[in-house]
């Protein structure tokens, strides 16, 4: 059995935390919301984060956030579930170029018609928050009108045209 000094124990943890901080990617307050669909951006994101986590998770909490605005179609649609800030929309959209992406919708920041308010083949438009934790573990939420003190852009879903924040 091994026994680690609480001190070097700390030291290796604040080593890796420096390597997922130090990233090719903006920092949150040097990036900008596209002002519309910018889909070839989002794939190179994408990608980027693909790439450079391959072979390791990102540690839970140390979400690698950027705006993202893109356009595409929802491919599948899942039941709405409640998590720790409350109930929760989510469906599956394919951008052209790119991986389908999971979008979230928190339920009840959003003005918008009882959940699902999407379907299969619907045309959708998403401005949030991309996040990327590992391969099976990314997504865009942050799909509502409201901002905070670490995320400064209001998102919102538009479906077929029908905006909602």
């Amino acid at each position: 059995m091994r026994f680690f000094h609480p001190v070097m124990m700390r030291a290796g943890m604040l080593a890796a935390l420096a390597g997922v901080m130090a990233l090719s990617h903006p920092a949150k307050a040097e990036a900008t919301m596209p002002a519309q669909c910018d889909n070839a951006r989002f794939v190179k994101d994408q990608a980027g984060y693909a790439q450079q986590f391959a072979h390791r998770q990102v540690p839970y909490g140390q979400h690698l956030d950027l705006p993202e605005h893109v356009c595409g179609t929802v491919v599948k649609v899942f039941r709405a579930r409640r998590s720790r800030s409350g109930m929760h929309g989510y469906f599956l959209m394919s951008v052209a170029g790119g991986q389908p992406i999971r979008v979230v919708s928190n339920l009840d920041e959003m003005k918008a018609p009882s959940w699902p308010w999407v379907k299969t083949g619907d045309q959708v438009e998403v401005q949030g928050r991309y996040y990327y934790d590992g391969p099976g573990r990314q997504g865009l939420d942050w799909t509502h009108h409201g901002t905070g003190r670490h995320w400064p852009w209001p998102g919102y879903v538009s479906v077929n045209g029908q905006r909602y924040d």
